[in-house]
């Protein structure tokens, strides 16, 4: 548990929160017991409630396991009460930390956030955590552009494997932003006590946040669609060079077979070519001459 104290505000962010944890809210703050019961329980879909002494907030904020090199969506339980914002995840949370060293290392920005409510607050913590998300969209764009590279480099095989992990990242990034909208919008549409009508202008800011967001994922999502046809293509076109080649081969070698099947078995009038010495080089021949005349009609027609 993390506390920041300052101008009578207090924000308090419990990492993986333990029974322990659950008693210290239960007494000090006396919340809900449905809220208590959330914070030890993942929700699927995020939400916003009003409850008595508090305003209890989910939201889902799109994360990246570098070890795994795969992003997936992380739960944030967010608490508002008159004087305390009360932040809580069960998986690391990298932006979460990052905020949290940003108040102990800049004071200015700490005086901001906790100058006014903790309404003001919780705006300026969400500010920083849908910021958090566009970074993590240049880095895709950048794998788009290696992507790119590799496709007409030739390493479309490659390819295949890569684009089908940067569209589990954007299936990620589409799960966590677009319901959120619903939820800012809401933070603006409705009457919530704590927070006050002079907070709807920063409100409004999240939701432009979320929608460049949006806007910026629906672009990528677009790139990588026609990036993954282009390397489909391409990958047909090999596939369809090699089949091509492969049947002219297997046409040759069954011509050939047969040419050889017919000269060991069929006696001639004039000498036995199967015993002549000379057999080995008449049947060479032919089998050369119908090799080179298949090789010049098979080109002709560019099948290969």
């Amino acid at each position: 548990m993390k506390t920041i104290e300052h101008n009578k505000l207090t924000w308090i962010n419990i990492d993986d929160p333990t029974s322990d944890d659950i008693l210290y809210l239960k007494e000090n703050f006396q919340l809900h017991p449905l809220v208590l019961s959330e914070f030890t329980s993942p929700s699927q879909r995020p939400r916003a409630e009003e409850f008595d002494n508090c305003l209890y907030i989910v939201i889902h904020i799109p994360l990246f396991d570098k070890d795994a090199q795969i992003g997936y969506s992380g739960e944030l339980d967010i608490v508002i009460t008159k004087n305390h914002v009360i932040t809580s995840h069960n998986t690391e949370n990298l932006p979460i930390k990052s905020i949290l060293r940003e108040f102990e290392e800049d004071s200015a920005f700490k005086e901001q956030a906790f100058s006014k409510s903790s309404g003001f607050l919780f705006y300026s913590i969400m500010e920083r955590l849908l910021s958090a998300s566009l970074p993590k969209l240049d880095h895709i764009n950048e794998k788009i552009n290696e992507i790119e590279e590799g496709i007409f480099m030739g390493y479309e095989k490659e390819m295949v494997r890569t684009i089908s992990t940067i569209k589990r990242d954007l299936l990620t990034f589409r799960r966590s932003i677009k319901p959120q909208r619903s939820i800012l919008e809401s933070l603006v549409q409705k009457k919530y006590r704590l927070l006050e009508d002079g907070l709807n202008e920063y409100f409004q800011e999240l939701i432009g946040i979320n929608i460049r967001a949006w806007n910026a994922l629906e672009n990528i999502q677009e790139i990588v669609e026609s990036l993954e046809k282009t390397n489909s293509a391409l990958l047909s076109h090999k596939i369809n060079e090699a089949m091509r080649l492969l049947t002219a081969v297997s046409l040759i070698t069954f011509t050939l077979s047969v040419i050889t099947g017919i000269f060991s078995m069929i006696p001639f009038a004039s000498f036995d070519l199967a015993e002549s010495q000379l057999a080995f080089w008449i049947i060479l021949g032919i089998m050369a001459t119908i090799t080179t005349i298949a090789l010049t009609l098979f080109r002709r027609k560019r099948w290969f």
